[in-house]
């Protein structure tokens, strides 16, 4: 194989992997929020099923964070909005 194509496939491949970059969106707890609040937000936003959004919260309120979200930061952002316009602490990290 000539090596500068081989060059160009690495090339291809280490930047197809920094576009894709998996992050975490992270909820954190706070004193102002009820349960039933961030649980139908989850819901809502992050798609979460009624299990995953409880449990999530439980985690929120006892370990005072969680991530509630994996993927690209393109497709968290939207509902890192959505979370705190809701009046709930989010961030992509």
């Amino acid at each position: 194989m000539n090596p500068s194509v081989h060059e160009k496939e690495l090339v291809d491949l280490l930047e197809a992997i920094a576009v894709t970059e998996v992050k975490d969106l992270v909820v954190f707890n706070d004193d102002f929020n009820t349960f039933d609040h961030v649980i139908e937000t989850l819901i809502r936003v992050c798609k979460h099923t009624a299990e995953q959004a409880e449990q999530c919260t439980w985690l929120i309120h006892h370990k005072g964070k969680c991530t509630v979200r994996t993927g690209s930061f393109e497709e968290l952002d939207p509902m890192r909005e959505a979370i705190c316009e809701e009046g709930i602490d989010a961030k992509i990290i």
